[in-house]
Parts: C-alpha cells; structure tokens; sequence
C-alpha cells in the first residue's frame, strides 16, 4: 500500500524522538485507558463526553502510526467493504442537499470508524487485555442492572412506562425501566443491555471461581432487559439465546448431548409458564404480532413506509448523513402526524442516507465478518474461541435489534459494536 510507504518514511523521520520519548514507548497505555473510558462512562455520560475518548483514542493511534517503527495499515477482506462503505458515504454527503447538517452526521461515522481502527491496532499488541474488555462490559451490565431493579421496585414512571394501553387491562401495564444512559430511553437500555450480556459468558473461562457470580449476574441482567419492556431487544436477545445453544451444542460431548437437549426443553416449558404467567410481560410480546392494531407497530409501519419512498428518490447516493438532516428530508415524505427521529431500521436508515451501494457494502462487512467468525468457532476449541463466541452473539443481538429500531448508532451501543468487530477482526482475520 502507498499509504504504508509514506508511514515508513515518516516512521524513520521520528524514530529518533520515538527512541527518547516514555510517552510514545507507552503509547498503548494511553489508548487502552480511552477505550476502557468509553466502556465505564457509557451507563451514565452524555453522548459528547464519550465522543471525546473516542476521538483520543483515535488521536493518539495517529501518533501512533506515524512513530513507531514499521506499524502499518492492514486490511482484512472485510475491511475492504468497510472503506467501500465509507467512500460511498463521504459521496453522499458531497452530494448532499443539505451538506451542513450531513457533515455533522458525517464526522459521527468518521468517529465510529476510527475508533474501530484504534482497537485493531491497540489490540493487535495487546489480546492480553481482551479479558479485561469483557469484566469490564460484565461490571457496566451488573451497574446497569441495579438500577434497572430499583427503578422497577419504584415503578418509575412516563419515561418508561409508554405503551399503547388502549387494549390492556391495568394489570397488563408493564413499568418500562430504562437504567442510566443518557438520553434516557428504555428501547436504548434494552439495546445496551442486549450488546453487553453476552461478556458474562467469557467469566468462567477467565477464572473458574467466577463461574457462579458469572450465571447469576447473566440471569439477574437478562431480566433487566426483560424489564425494559423493548420488544426489539426481546427478538434480539431470542436470537443470541438460540445462537448461543446452537454453539453450546457444539463443544459439548456426544454422551452429553441428550441431557443437554433435554434441559433446554425443560428450560422452554418454563420460560413459557413464566411469559403465560405474567400478564404484563405476556402483552408486551404478544403485541409484537399485532401487527396495526398495536399504535407503536402501525406508527413504524408507517414510517417505514415514508422512508422507503425517500430511498426510491434517492436510491444511489442517499440524502446524507445524520439524524438531523434525515429528519429535515423526512418531513417531504411522512404522512401527517407520524414524524420521526430516525428510519427504525438500521438497513433502510443506511440505505436512505448514503445509499444502495453503502447498504451493500455495510452488509458485505457484515456477513463476512460473521461466516468467518462461525468458521473459525466450529474449528477451534472453546478456550480458543470465547471471546469470538460473545461477540459474534453481541453482534448479532444488535444487529437483530436493528431490524425493528435503530438505537443502534447511539454511541453506548454503536462503540460496543465496533469493540466486539475489533475483537473478532483480532482473532478471525
């Protein structure tokens, strides 16, 4: 790559202050210290204070790159699609109706795409502090889960209780808990909580004596999403429970397999009882297959709708990036009295906004990033493959979630996501 032979250059220029300087010697340490920032701050600060890590860990990979000694830009096959999606981004914002406001939208994804290339490069140095990564989303989990059990106990209320009551029965109200990120939201809290679950199964392979702490902390967390009342955090989360006993049912031994089957269907029959049992969670699924006759799924219907006819107008390029201006071009298309924030899908989002080609290349990203993973899973052991197990079912969990909502580009989730493809690209790649 050119890229790499201007580094080089660079790189021999400055050895000289490299050799002399503590600081850059301990490069890693800084970078380290920033993405560990951006795990910990994200259950209670704004979305500009996390930004701010974000782009010092970006940062000091720049110095980083330019002064250590033969470090170098490397692409995988999927990153490949990656700078596709992100050329045909930048297209669409200079062509963009409304370029002010898309540029701002823009320097948001240029953020989220640096900062993945920050944990490539830190964690290519230092897979030692993958675990760390993961005890660390596991204690953010835990933080989370407290509150989302003590604003349930206090039945907290309008925030997170709105649901379409106009077919519930007082005893089928749920109490939404949406924890302590910032905007407050319960469909973000269920997003979040979806991405971070999954470090729980990693503890028992860092240390054995976490293994307890590890399945009760994983149960009490996933009943925290449960109470967030975000149906799309429900799908996700059945996703990620079905993609994690399909891979249990692999490193399991042949003489086990039975009794394994057989516990997971004891466990359906009573996750069953359990929904069946409690009015307001049994109406809070159910809904999800009412279709129209449910006021949140008949809204998003309808924006669906409006979106996809902004995408036939600008199929190509999309209207730019951001939620700021995709809502000044929605407001040609909505039907009256359904204005939206965003798109509720994260496909047809990204379809709209930089259009069909960035689609393709995000998925392309996607799906290699995903077939590889379950290759290399399938082909190695369970010590060896862990850590690519949670994320690979964080991923998905998200990604399922972002069929229905697209609190998906809020930075506590959108950051998680790119950690979890740095840690695959890191073993996978």
């Amino acid at each position: 790559m050119i890229i790499n032979s201007i580094l080089n250059k660079i790189q021999t220029i400055l050895k000289p202050v490299y050799d002399r300087s503590f600081i850059l010697q301990n490069i890693d340490w800084l970078i380290g210290v920033n993405i560990f920032l951006i795990i910990l701050t994200s259950c209670f600060a704004d979305s500009d204070t996390i930004g701010c890590f974000a782009l010092g860990a970006i940062f000091l990979t720049i110095i980083k790159l330019l002064t250590k000694f033969d470090e170098k830009l490397e692409m995988s096959f999927a990153d490949k699609f990656l700078l596709s999606y992100f050329i045909f981004v930048v297209i669409s914002v200079a062509g963009s109706s409304l370029f002010y406001l898309s540029l701002k939208g823009f320097f948001k994804t240029f953020t989220y795409l640096g900062f993945y290339i920050s944990v490539i490069h830190y964690l290519k140095d230092n897979k030692n502090k993958i675990k760390w990564i993961f005890i660390a989303l596991a204690l953010s989990a835990c933080y989370e889960t407290i509150f989302a059990f003590l604003q349930n106990i206090g039945a907290v209320e309008e925030i997170s209780g709105w649901q379409d009551m106009s077919h519930l029965n007082p005893e089928e109200v749920m109490t939404r808990v949406y924890g302590t990120l910032k905007p407050y939201n319960p469909n973000l809290f269920g997003g979040y909580m979806l991405a971070i679950i999954p470090a729980f199964l990693t503890l028992p392979f860092i240390n054995k004596k976490l293994t307890i702490f590890s399945v009760i902390a994983g149960l009490t967390a996933t009943i925290a999403l449960i109470l967030t009342g975000c149906r799309g955090a429900y799908i996700g989360l059945f996703f990620e429970i079905i993609l994690l006993i399909s891979l249990a049912y692999k490193f399991i031994e042949p003489k086990l397999k039975q009794i394994f089957t057989t516990i997971i269907g004891f466990g359906t029959l009573i996750i069953s009882f359990i929904i069946i049992s409690i009015n307001s969670l049994r109406a809070r699924i159910f809904s999800i297959f009412a279709m129209r006759d449910d006021s949140s799924n008949s809204f998003r219907f309808n924006v669906y709708h409006s979106c996809i006819q902004m995408f036939k107008d600008n199929w190509l390029l999309g209207i730019g990036c951001g939620n700021q201006n995709f809502r000044e071009i929605y407001g040609l298309y909505m039907r009256t009295g359904f204005d939206a924030l965003s798109a509720y899908n994260i496909y047809l989002e990204t379809a709209v906004e930089s259009g069909i080609f960035a689609l393709i290349s995000f998925v392309g990203f996607l799906a290699i990033n995903i077939v590889k993973s379950i290759k290399y899973i399938l082909k190695s052991n369970i010590l060896e493959s862990i850590f690519v197990v949670a994320s690979l079912i964080s991923i998905i969990g998200m990604l399922t979630h972002g069929i229905v909502d697209t609190v998906f580009f809020r930075p506590q989730i959108q950051f998680t996501f790119w950690i979890m493809a740095g840690i695959i690209r890191t073993y996978v790649h």
